[in-house]
C-alpha cells in the first residue's frame, strides 16, 4: 500500500500516542482494534496533517478566527454567523488532487462500492479529561469516492459547528489548538445497536453496567427517536430489564444515506437483545474497561456474526475511586466536606496534607478521603462515628446509613470499646477544663511557628527536605496536643449540652448560638473585624479610595501597595494593610491546599472586601459590633438563668447551665486557633519550597516555579537531589487537575465507585423550600448574592451570602452580610462558628444552593429551623 503516511493512516496502526495525528476518536478506535476479542470495523484515518494542508488554503481563515475569538461570550448571533461562515469556506475549499487520490485508493482497498461511515475525530475529543461527545459530525452509509470526499470536507468543517465552538469557549479551549482528523470505516448494517456504560453513569457504581439497545442503527437512540430497551447487569447477572415499545428505527438505504422506518408492530415490544447477548456485550465492555483503566461509554452494533465496537470513550462524570490496594469493600468519607474546601487540590497540596494529617488519607479525583470501614465494623464504634458525623453534617450520616441499611459487605469486628465519642455524647457532661490553658496553648502555637520560621532560614537543597520531614512530625505533635484537643472538646461539648438541655428544659432551639456571640479570643472573627479597622483608616482619603477602585478593576497589579504610598493618606493606608497582612497574610480561600495563592502573595484579593467595608460601614464599626454581641450574649445568659431558676429543681439546673455558659465563653474562641497555627506553619513551608523552586528555575531544571505544585513532596525531593524532572509527568498532572476541577466530590464514596450525597429526611420543611442544617439562629429576608469567588464580592447592606463553602478566609465577608447559606458545612465548621459569633442566621449543607438560588433573588433564611425559602 503506497500512501503518504502523514496524510492517511490505517486504523489498525493508530494508537493512544497519536491523538495529535488521528484525533481522539481515531486513537481510541485504533487502540480498541488491538484488544484481544474486540472487533472494530476496518478503515483508515485522514490525518490532521491533511486537515492542515486543506485549511491553509481557506481564504482569510486567520481573520475569521480572530473575529470569532473577539466576539462576546453572550453574543449568540455573532457566534452563529461567524461559525457558519468558516464552515462554508472550509467545505468550498478543494481537496488537493494527491490527497483525493490517496483517499480514493484507500476506499478501493476496502472493496469497490463498499459503504462507509465518515466520522469526525477532533484532537480534543474522547480524551480522559473531556469527552466532547456529539460536538462534531458523523455521516453514515456514504457510498462512492465523490460522496466520501464531500463528507470528509463536511467533517473538517464540523469543527466549527455552533455547538462545538460554544463548547470550546465554555471550556476555555482556543479554537486554533484543536484540529480535525476524519475516520473512514466500513459500514456495519446492524440488527440492533446501542450504548453500554461499564459503570452506572448516575451513581458511579463500578459493579453495575447498563446496556441501552434498539433495533437498526444507533442513530435512533442518539437522536431520541425511540426509547431504548435498558438492561442492568450486576456481577454477571441481568438484575433488571425495561423493554420499550420501539415503534421506529433507522436503517441504511441501498444507494447511500439512512431513513427512518416503522418497526413491525409484532416486533415493537420484543427485546432488541437476549439476556445472553447482553451478558456477552458486558463481558466485552469489561475487557475494554480493563484495557483503558477506567469506566467506558461504548457504542456497539450487533451484526449477523457478533458485536462490533464503533466507539469507546471514558465516562468523564463518574468519580474516581481511591486505590486501596486490595479487593475488599471500603467506605470513604470526604475530608473536604469536613474542612470546608471541596475544590480539587494540586499534588503537592495533597501530599503535604497527607503527611501532616493525624489519620491515613486516600486521594481520588484531587480530593482526600478517610477510610471509615474499620469504624463501621463494630456496633459501638459505628454508633460513635454516626453520632459525630450527624453532629457535623447530617448528610454524611444519612449517606453512611444508606450504605449500612442495604447490607453492603463491611467486615464484622467484636466491640473493643466505643472508639470515639459516645453515642448521644452531647448530653454527657465533659470534664470541665481550666480556661487558663487557652492563652498557654496560643503562646505555645506562636512559639512553635516562630521556631519553624527561624529554622527554615538556614536550610536549602536536600537539607531543607530532611528538616521538613522533622517539621511535619512537629506539626502533627502540635495538632494532636492532648491539651489542645481538650480545650476544643470542652467548647464543643458545652455547646451541645446547652442546646440539648435548654431545648429540653425551656423549649428553646439552639440557645447556645446567642450565648456564643462575641466570644473572646476567636482569631477568625477578629480577622473580619480587623478589616473593618483597615477600612476606617482608608475611608477619610478619597484619592486612596479611588486608587483602590482602580485596583479592583484590574488597573493595577499585585505591586499596588508600593504605588499606594505616593498618594495623600497612602502611607497610613499601606501601613494598615501591611499590618493586616502581617497577621493574616498566610490565609486564602481553600487554604488547606498549600499551593493556593495567599493574601500576602495576592493582596488584590482583599481590595473588594475593603471597599465594601468603606462603603457599607461607619467608623468604629468593629468595636461597636463586638460590644453589641457581648451585650446580647450577657442578656441571653441572664434571661436563661432566671427562667431556669423558676423551674422545679431550678437552682441546680441554673448552676449547671452557668458552668456550661462559662465554659462556652472560655473555649469557643479557641476552636479557630489550631487552624490558624496550621496555616501559618504551612505558609512558611510553602515560602521555603518556592525559594527552592526558584533555584531550580535558575538552573533550568523547571520552566516555572509553580511547576512544583504538580509534584508530590517525595518527587520534589528527588528533583532537588538529582536536578532532573519529568516534564511529561508535570504536563499530565496539569491535565488531570483540570479534569478534577470539573468533578463534584461526594460526601461518601464506596470502593465500588458509588458516590453518595445523603438526603434530609424531614417533614417540617415547607413545599418548595430548600432543606439544610440549622447552625445559627434567627430569620432574615434579603437579596441573595451567589458568590463563588471571594474576589467577586460586591455586597450591599442586608445581602445574604450564598456560596458553596466557606473557610476562615471568608470571615471578612461575614461582617457585611445579613445571613449565610452554603452547600457544604456542619454545626462546628468554621463558617457556622463565625456565623454564630456575628449573630448571622445561617443554614448550611443546602444541596445545590448556588444552582437553585439565583443571584439577586429574594430569599428568607430560617437559621433556627434549617431551611431557605425562595420568595417571589
Amino acid at each position: 500500500m503506497t500512501m503518504r503516511r502523514t496524510d492517511l493512516l490505517d486504523l489498525h496502526e493508530a494508537d493512544a500516542t497519536q491523538v495529535a495525528l488521528v484525533g481522539g476518536k481515531g486513537a481510541q478506535l485504533g487502540a480498541l482494534s488491538r484488544i484481544d476479542g474486540i472487533r472494530v470495523p476496518d478503515g483508515f484515518c485522514v490525518t490532521t496533517d491533511a486537515f492542515r494542508r486543506v485549511v491553509a488554503g481557506v481564504p482569510s481563515l486567520d481573520d475569521r478566527l480572530d473575529r470569532l475569538s473577539r466576539s462576546g461570550p453572550d453574543d449568540r448571533e455573532a457566534l452563529r454567523t461567524l461559525s457558519a461562515d468558516i464552515r462554508r469556506a472550509i467545505e468550498e475549499t478543494a481537496i488537493p488532487g494527491d490527497l483525493a487520490a490517496e483517499i480514493t485508493g484507500a476506499l478501493a482497498r476496502l472493496g469497490e462500492g463498499t459503504a462507509v461511515a465518515v466520522r469526525s475525530s477532533a484532537t480534543a475529543e474522547d480524551l480522559p479529561t473531556a469527552s466532547f461527545a456529539g460536538q462534531q459530525d458523523t455521516y453514515l452509509n456514504v457510498v462512492g469516492p465523490a460522496e466520501v470526499l464531500r463528507h470528509v470536507s463536511r467533517c473538517w468543517a464540523s469543527l466549527f459547528t455552533e455547538r462545538a465552538v460554544a463548547y470550546r469557549r465554555r471550556n476555555g479551549i482556543d479554537h486554533r489548538t484543536v484540529e480535525m482528523a476524519v475516520v473512514v470505516q466500513r459500514m456495519v448494517f446492524p440488527a440492533a445497536a446501542g450504548v453500554l456504560f461499564t459503570a452506572d453513569p448516575l451513581t458511579g457504581n463500578r459493579r453495575t453496567a447498563t446496556v441501552d439497545a434498539g433495533f437498526g442503527l444507533g442513530e435512533a437512540l442518539v437522536s431520541g427517536l425511540v426509547n431504548p430497551d435498558v438492561f442492568t447487569v450486576r456481577d454477571g447477572t441481568v438484575v433488571a430489564r425495561a423493554i420499550a415499545a420501539k415503534q421506529r428505527a433507522v436503517h441504511a438505504l441501498p444507494g447511500g444515506g439512512t431513513r427512518e422506518v416503522e418497526v413491525d408492530p409484532q416486533r415493537q415490544g420484543r427485546p432488541a437483545l437476549t439476556d445472553a447477548q447482553v451478558l456477552r456485550l458486558v463481558e466485552l465492555g469489561r475487557r475494554i474497561e480493563a484495557h483503558f483503566g477506567r469506566p467506558q461509554d461504548i457504542e456497539w452494533c450487533l451484526a449477523d456474526d457478533g458485536f462490533r465496537i464503533v466507539q469507546s470513550r471514558p465516562i468523564t462524570t463518574v468519580y474516581p475511586i481511591p486505590d486501596a490496594g486490595d479487593q475488599d469493600h471500603h467506605v470513604y468519607v470526604s475530608v473536604g466536606h469536613q474542612q470546608m474546601m471541596t475544590d480539587a487540590m494540586k499534588p503537592l497540596g495533597l501530599s503535604l496534607w497527607q503527611r501532616t494529617a493525624m489519620v491515613p488519607m486516600h486521594e481520588a479525583g484531587g480530593r482526600l478521603f478517610v477510610d471509615v470501614t474499620p469504624r463501621l465494623a463494630s456496633p459501638a464504634s459505628c454508633a460513635a462515628l454516626l453520632e459525630v458525623m450527624g453532629r457535623g453534617d447530617p448528610l454524611v450520616r444519612d449517606a453512611l446509613e444508606t450504605v449500612l441499611d442495604r447490607g453492603d459487605p463491611v467486615p464484622s469486628l467484636p466491640d473493643t470499646g466505643p472508639g470515639g465519642p459516645p453515642a448521644g455524647g452531647a448530653s454527657v457532661p465533659s470534664a470541665e477544663a481550666d480556661p487558663a490553658i487557652v492563652p498557654e496553648l496560643m503562646e505555645r502555637s506562636r512559639a512553635s511557628v516562630a521556631a519553624l520560621e527561624r529554622d527554615l532560614r538556614t536550610r536549602s537543597g536536600p537539607a531543607l527536605f530532611d528538616f521538613l520531614l522533622e517539621a511535619f512530625e512537629e506539626h502533627k505533635r502540635v495538632l494532636g496536643d492532648p491539651l489542645s484537643m481538650r480545650a476544643i472538646t470542652a467548647g464543643m461539648e458545652a455547646t451541645w449540652w446547652l442546646n440539648d438541655k435548654l431545648g429540653e428544659w425551656l423549649g428553646e432551639k439552639n440557645a447556645a448560638d446567642t450565648l456564643t456571640l462575641s466570644a473572646p479570643g476567636n482569631i477568625t472573627s477578629e480577622m473580619g473585624l480587623d478589616l473593618l479597622d483597615v477600612a476606617d483608616v482608608i475611608r477619610p482619603h478619597p484619592e486612596v479610595v479611588a486608587f483602590l477602585k482602580g485596583v479592583e478593576k484590574g488597573v493595577e497589579d499585585e505591586g499596588f501597595l508600593d504605588e499606594l504610598a505616593k498618594l495623600p493618606g497612602g502611607t497610613e493606608a499601606r501601613e494598615a494593610i501591611d499590618a493586616y497582612l502581617d497577621r493574616y497574610g498566610m490565609r486564602c480561600v481553600g487554604e488547606i491546599d498549600i499551593t493556593r495563592p495567599r493574601w500576602r502573595e495576592r493582596p488584590t484579593t482583599l481590595v473588594p472586601l475593603i471597599l465594601d467595608n468603606v462603603r457599607n460601614f461607619r467608623p468604629g464599626a468593629a468595636a461597636r459590633r463586638f460590644e453589641q454581641g457581648r451585650q446580647k450574649a450577657r442578656q441571653k445568659e441572664q434571661d436563661v438563668l432566671s427562667r431556669l431558676r423558676a423551674l422545679p429543681d431550678g437552682d441546680r439546673r441554673a448552676d449547671a447551665a452557668k458552668r456550661k455558659i462559662d465554659q462556652v465563653r472560655a473555649f469557643a474562641g479557641y476552636r479557630e486557633y489550631p487552624k490558624y497555627g496550621i496555616v501559618s506553619r504551612s505558609y512558611l513551608c510553602k515560602q521555603a519550597l518556592l525559594e527552592e523552586a526558584g533555584r531550580l528555575v535558575q538552573a533550568q531544571v523547571l520552566s516555572e516555579k509553580e511547576d512544583i505544585f504538580y509534584l508530590t513532596f517525595p518527587e520534589l525531593h528527588d528533583v532537588v537531589r538529582s536536578h532532573q524532572v519529568d516534564d511529561r509527568l508535570i504536563r499530565q498532572r496539569k491535565e488531570a487537575f483540570r479534569s478534577y476541577e470539573t468533578l463534584t466530590p461526594p460526601r461518601v464514596l464506596t470502593s465500588d465507585g458509588e458516590a453518595l450525597t445523603g438526603a434530609y429526611r424531614r417533614e417540617d420543611v415547607p413545599a418548595g423550600a430548600l432543606a439544610g442544617l440549622a447552625v445559627s439562629t434567627g430569620t432574615v429576608e434579603g437579596r441573595a448574592r451567589v458568590i463563588l469567588d471571594l474576589a467577586d464580592a460586591d455586597l450591599g447592606a442586608g445581602d445574604i451570602l450564598v456560596t458553596r463553602f466557606t473557610d476562615p478566609s471568608w470571615s471578612p465577608l461575614f461582617v457585611g452580610v445579613a445571613g449565610l447559606v452554603t452547600e457544604v458545612g456542619g454545626l462546628m465548621t468554621h463558617g457556622a462558628v463565625i456565623a454564630r459569633e456575628y449573630g448571622l442566621p445561617a443554614v448550611v449543607g443546602v444541596e445545590g444552593a448556588t444552582r437553585l438560588i439565583q443571584d439577586g433573588q429574594r430569599i428568607r433564611v430560617h437559621g433556627t429551623d434549617g431551611y431557605v425559602e425562595l420568595l417571589p
